[in-house]
């Protein structure tokens, strides 16, 4: 179990950084100042971006935690900690 924790930070340590890459990406590419769509107003994409940073800076956090094996013994009461 602890080597699938592990596993699984580094997956969060990968897949964190890449997803807001892929979301300014889509934002640079899908802001036009002439287009009438809503996917195409620079506020929507600025609100996502700001929403989801730092749900990935989190991810980032908890990855680089399981990844060093913090959480390889967990309390089983309070009184452990």
């Amino acid at each position: 179990m602890a080597a699938i924790k592990r596993y699984f930070g580094l997956l969060f340590l990968i897949i964190a950084p890449l997803v807001i890459i892929e979301l300014v990406q889509g934002a640079l590419k899908n802001i036009d100042t002439a287009g009438k769509k809503d996917i195409n107003n620079p506020v929507i994409w600025i609100i996502i971006i700001a929403i989801f940073t730092p749900i990935a800076i989190g991810l980032v956090i908890f990855g680089w935690y399981a990844f060093r094996g913090e959480y390889d013994r967990l309390p089983h009461s309070s009184k452990e900690l």
